[in-house]
């Protein structure tokens, strides 16, 4: 479990080919000497387990399945990402709850900066359109974020200085493609609900 507060950024040293996808080798100095192997950590967003350690980051297995769900299949040596380790039972709540299970990919509509602010509107797919409210959260490229506006098949996000700092939100451009996770919770209800609602509607 995550709470999409990144805790800092990492960049790809080495993309490998392996028989099973690809092998990413991702510095982070600032996580060394942790994560260990077999640990869960989260990359833009996504739940990965940690396969080795080295002296300045860790490797992590990226599975034909992930990357045909996820946009760590455009990462390239040099790349930025997102990182934040799995918390435990005693963490600060300090975001929301995020699994690391990417629901969709989605693109960047635009980028408004009018002064001091700076605001992403993301494209809002039909199917998960129900999961998203006005004030509710939402999980972008691994961070916890308030939709600020909504419309039908998009939503805006303002970004305050802190996370343009510590996160790679601040270097997507129009067109860029970023992970979406919506809010469990809101899942689990629908879920929950839907034999009800059938028998309502009946």
């Amino acid at each position: 479990m995550f709470t999409g507060i990144i805790e800092t950024r990492g960049q790809v040293a080495r993309r490998q080919k392996t028989t099973h996808g690809y092998r990413l080798w991702i510095a982070a100095p600032e996580l060394v000497p942790e994560p260990f192997p077999g640990t869960s950590i989260a990359v833009n967003g996504v739940c990965l387990t940690v396969a080795e350690s080295w002296e300045a980051g860790f490797c992590v297995d990226v599975i034909p399945e992930t990357l045909r769900k996820t946009t760590l299949q455009y990462l390239r040596k040099g790349s930025w990402v997102n990182l934040e380790r799995a918390r435990t039972i005693t963490s600060r709540l300090d975001g929301h709850w995020v699994q690391g299970h990417v629901d969709c990919t989605s693109s960047i509509l635009a980028v408004e900066r009018p002064p001091g602010e700076h605001r992403l509107w993301i494209a809002l797919p039909q199917e998960f359109q129900q999961y998203a409210v006005v004030h509710g959260s939402i999980c972008v490229d691994g961070v916890s974020l308030t939709i600020a506006r909504l419309r039908t098949n998009a939503f805006m996000v303002a970004l305050i200085p802190t996370t343009l700092q510590r996160t790679t939100l601040g270097n997507l451009r129009k067109g860029s493609r970023v992970n979406l996770e919506f809010d469990v919770v809101a899942k689990y209800i629908e879920n929950l609900l839907r034999p009800y609602l059938r028998l309502f509607f009946l």
